[in-house]
C-alpha cells in the first residue's frame, strides 16, 4: 500500500519543526522500542499542522525507523487522525448502531444541508469539515458528534443549529 498523495506540492511547509522533532526523539527514549512512540508522535505532528501531511509521515518514519506505510496504517485506523486538511471546526458525527437508531442520519443530513457540504468535505472558507466516524463511545447519549475535542450529545436538528451558531 502506498501513501496517498494529498498534497498538491511537497515543500518545506510540512517539514516537522525542530522543537517537535526534539519532543519526538525524547518520546522514543521513554519507550523500549522507538515505534512505541508512534501514536503520541502523530499527535504532536497533528497538533502542529492540523493533520498528518505525507511529508511529515515520511519524516516520522525516518525518526522511528519504520516504513511510512506502518504510520499510514495506524493513522487510517484511528478516526482521531486526519490524513487530509480539515476545517477550523472538524465536525465528526458517530454513525455506529446506537447513533443510527437515535437519528444520526438526520443529524448528518441536516449538517450537510446547513453547511452546504457532504461528509468528507470542507467548506470553501475552510471553516467547517464534516466526517462520519465509526464510534465516539457515547452510545447512551446518542446521537453524538464531536467538534474538535468537544462532545455534543442527545442531538436534535435544533441543538445542531444552536451549536453551529455558537461557532460563527
Amino acid at each position: 500500500m502506498s501513501l496517498p498523495s494529498v498534497n498538491k506540492t511537497e515543500s518545506s511547509e510540512y517539514k516537522i519543526k525542530k522543537n517537535v522533532v526534539g519532543k519526538i526523539r525524547e518520546l522514543t527514549e521513554s519507550f523500549p522500542e522507538k515505534n512505541s512512540a508512534m501514536i503520541p508522535a502523530m499527535h504532536l505532528i497533528q497538533d502542529e499542522f492540523g493533520w498528518l501531511p505525507d511529508q511529515a509521515i515520511r519524516e516520522l518514519a525516518d525518526i522511528l525507523k519504520v516504513a511510512p506505510n506502518k504510520i499510514y496504517g495506524v493513522a487510517s485506523f484511528y478516526s482521531m487522525f486526519n490524513l487530509k486538511p480539515v476545517g477550523k471546526y472538524h465536525i465528526q458525527v458517530c454513525r455506529n448502531v446506537s447513533c443510527q437508531l437515535m437519528g444520526a442520519k438526520n443529524v448528518i443530513e441536516h449538517l450537510s444541508k446547513k453547511l452546504n457540504i457532504q461528509p468528507g468535505e470542507t467548506t470553501e472558507d475552510n471553516k467547517y469539515s464534516i466526517s462520519q466516524v465509526e464510534c465516539l463511545g457515547s452510545c447512551g447519549t446518542a446521537p453524538v458528534m464531536m467538534i474538535n475535542d468537544k462532545y455534543y450529545e442527545n442531538l436534535t436538528e435544533q441543538k445542531v443549529d444552536e451549536i453551529i451558531k455558537t461557532l460563527q
